[in-house]
């Protein structure tokens, strides 16, 4: 993966912002996709890597943890309550 070492910033943010939008399910497609336009270009480039963790997830899996009914790992604490409260979800 040397080349996502090198990958410009505006690259990496295109290729998050169409991982977000193009999942398997509808709902996360737009849970995610309305976050990732709305708030990832804000991010630090930390708080970017947590987030390409956490959508790496399965959707179903994902889908249990930004909707609280599930507990997720305390690695993704940090992404998901961004998430959370981009969408008034408590």
């Amino acid at each position: 993966m040397s080349g996502l070492a090198e990958e410009t910033r505006e690259h990496r943010l295109k290729r998050l912002r169409l991982r977000s939008w193009r999942r398997g399910i509808k709902e996360m497609d737009l849970i995610l996709g309305r976050f990732a336009d709305a708030e990832l270009e804000g991010l630090s480039a930390d708080d970017l890597d947590r987030y390409e963790a956490l959508i790496a997830e399965d959707d179903q899996t994902l889908y249990t943890w930004v909707s609280l009914r599930a507990e997720a790992p305390s690695t993704h604490d940090r992404a998901l309550t961004f998430i959370r409260e981009f969408h008034n979800l408590r």
